[in-house]
């Protein structure tokens, strides 16, 4: 009879970055018109559902994202962080057309077939602490995780401190609605969860390792 136990690996510390001066090979779009050009990542669909890209093949517990986010036309744009997939992730987003960021939890509606619609105020209203948010101007938006704990910051300035436990781990990205906008500097420092692996019968074990720091 074959028997198989999924053992985890060590959790891993480390770090990554995207600069975009060649290519978004790492990023997977879901919606919208994603490239890059002059060095940055740029959604250039003006309408239409949550435009969001995320980062494919790398999941993150406790870590912190931080990215350059420029708005040329429209009104929302952010990181993602602990995204399932492309309907379940958190978002932190600037809203210049009323100079302030929210915190939402996205996640799955039975009353829309594509999810978009199912999300969650965690803070709609959280007013700039020393600075004035502009269009076409870059800001760099940081959201560090610990457990249920999420403080957000913009250009290293705090903007809040908020509690949920809904995703525990996920995905990185960045993310637009009714908005082009422009990313850059896209960094993550943190924690990969453990990776499952396989024991086989004969007490072989098959080791897998979180991804090492990206050089």
């Amino acid at each position: 009879m074959y028997i198989s136990i999924c053992l985890a690996s060590v959790a891993t510390a480390n770090e990554h970055a995207w600069t975009f001066d060649d290519n978004a090979a790492d990023w997977r779009p879901a919606n919208g018109t994603w490239e890059v050009e002059d060095g940055v990542y740029k959604q250039t669909t003006r309408y239409g559902k949550a435009q969001k890209a995320l980062v494919e093949g790398m999941e993150w517990t406790d870590h912190t994202i931080e990215a350059k986010v420029r708005i040329e036309d429209g009104h929302w744009a952010g990181i993602v962080f602990r995204a399932q997939n492309e309907f379940e992730y958190y978002v932190y987003l600037i809203c210049p057309k009323e100079n302030k960021s929210e915190l939402w939890r996205h996640r799955r509606s039975t009353a829309f077939k594509d999810g978009f619609e199912g999300r969650d105020e965690i803070e709609h209203d959280i007013e700039p602490i020393g600075l004035t948010l502009t269009r076409n101007e870059w800001f760099t938006l940081s959201a560090t995780v610990e457990g249920s704990r999420i403080a957000l910051a913009i250009d290293g300035i705090e903007q809040g401190v908020f509690i949920d436990d809904t995703y525990p781990r996920g995905k990185v990205g960045v993310w637009t609605w009714d908005t082009q906008a422009s990313f850059d500097d896209v960094s993550v420092k943190g924690v990969t969860p453990p990776i499952l692996t396989a024991v086989e019968p004969n007490g072989k074990l098959a080791t897998s390792w979180a991804v090492l720091k990206r050089k």
